[in-house]
C-alpha cells in the first residue's frame, strides 16, 4: 500500500502562558515523531492522557501549526500551502472528536451541523443537500428525521453518529478519529467502533485512531503506535503489539487490559516514579525514571534511545529484546 499520509521529525511545542519569562520553559508537546498511514489503514495511537496524542492530531491537520517537522498528504506539503489551498485540502482530511457535545454548535439543528463542510466546499447546490443530509443520517444508523433535531436532544452516542456524518458529508480520504468513544458507554463504544469499520472498508478511509484504550484499538486497528512524552516509543503491526510488545511502557499498558481467559491472567504492571520534563531538554530515555526494565543502566539515563527494528517492530528502546 501507497502512503496516503507521511509525516517526519515532527516537532510542536507550547510556552506557558504565550510568552517565555525567566524560570519557564517551552514545552514539547510532540518531539520528532514520524509515522505513515496508508491508504484504507487505521493506525491506532495509544498511550496516557498528557503522552500528546491529540496534540499530534491535530498539528498533523495543521489545526495548531507545527513548530518543525514536514507532513505530506498525498505527496503535497501541508507547509507549502497557502490558507485558501489549505483549506480545499482540508476537505480531504477531516476529524471526529471526543467531546460529542462540545463539537456541536447547540444552536444549530443536526442538518445545518451535516451540511456546514457541504456550503464552505461548495459540494453541491442548495437543492440537493437536504437529500444529501438524509442519505447520511442513513449511513451512519440514523432517521433521516434527525437532521431537525438539536444536540441536546440526542444521546451521547447519536451526538457521535452525527459527528461521523459531519466528517463524511465532504468525501474525506483520512479521518483523524481523536477518542471518539471514550465518552460512551462500553455498549455503545462497540456499536460506533463497528460503524467506522464499516465506513472504512466501503469507503476505503484512512484513520488515525487516537486512545488511551488499547482493548479498544486493537478491535479497528491495522497497526499500533505507542506514545510516551510526546515521542513515539514503539510501533508494529496490531498484532504483535499486543502479543509480545517489546517496550517496557507498552509492556505496562498491555498488562492493564483485562483478558477474558481466567487462566491467562496478566500480572500488572505498576509504573511508579514521574514523567521526565516535557520540554525535551532532558538527557537520556524519557521513560528511564519509571522503567522497571532488569537492564536499566546508565546509558538510559544519558542517551535518548531511537526506534530500531526488532522483530516485526520498531522500539526505542536500548535494551528490548
Amino acid at each position: 500500500m501507497s502512503a496516503l499520509l507521511d509525516v517526519t521529525e515532527l516537532v510542536k511545542e507550547y510556552t506557558p502562558g504565550g510568552v517565555l519569562r525567566a524560570g519557564h520553559h517551552t514545552v514539547r508537546a510532540v518531539n520528532g515523531v514520524s509515522l505513515a498511514i496508508a491508504r484504507g489503514e487505521t493506525l491506532g495511537l495509544v498511550g496516557e492522557s498528557g503522552s500528546g496524542k491529540s496534540t499530534l492530531g491535530r498539528a498533523i491537520l495543521h489545526l495548531d501549526a507545527p513548530t518543525s517537522g514536514r507532513v505530506t498528504f498525498d505527496g503535497v506539503a501541508l507547509a507549502t500551502l497557502k490558507a485558501a489551498d489549505l483549506r480545499r485540502m482540508r476537505r480531504r482530511m477531516q476529524v471526529i472528536f471526543q467531546d460529542t457535545g462540545g463539537a456541536l454548535n447547540p444552536r444549530r439543528t443536526v442538518g445545518d451541523a451535516i451540511s456546514e463542510g457541504l456550503h464552505i466546499h461548495h459540494l453541491l447546490p442548495r437543492a440537493g443537500i437536504p437529500e444529501r443530509v438524509a442519505a447520511l443520517l442513513t449511513e451512519v444508523g440514523l432517521d433521516p428525521a434527525f437532521a431537525s433535531r438539536y444536540p441536546h436532544e440526542l444521546s451521547g452516542g447519536q451526538r457521535q453518529r452525527i459527528g461521523i456524518a459531519r466528517a463524511l458529508a465532504v468525501e474525506p480520504e483520512f479521518i483523524v478519529c481523536d477518542e471518539p468513544v471514550s465518552a460512551l458507554d462500553v455498549s455503545i463504544q462497540a456499536q460506533v467502533l463497528n460503524l467506522l469499520v464499516t465506513l472504512r472498508e466501503r469507503r476505503g478511509l484512512a484513520y488515525l485512531f487516537i486512545a488511551h484504550d488499547l482493548a479498544v484499538v486493537r478491535h479497528v486497528a491495522h497497526r499500533i503506535a505507542v506514545m510516551y512524552l510526546g515521542t513515539i516509543v514503539e510501533i508494529g503491526t496490531a498484532d504483535a503489539v499486543i502479543r509480545q510488545p517489546r517496550h517496557p511502557y507498552t509492556q505496562a499498558l498491555i498488562s492493564a487490559v483485562p483478558d477474558p481467559d481466567p487462566d491467562r491472567q496478566r500480572t500488572r504492571i505498576v509504573l511508579e516514579g514521574e514523567p521526565s520534563s516535557p520540554t525535551g531538554t532532558a538527557a537520556g530515555c524519557p521513560f528511564a525514571a519509571r522503567c522497571g526494565h532488569p537492564q536499566r543502566d546508565a546509558r538510559c539515563m544519558s542517551e535518548r534511545p531511537v526506534l530500531r527494528p526488532l522483530g516485526t517492530q520498531e522500539v526505542a528502546c536500548h535494551h528490548a529484546r
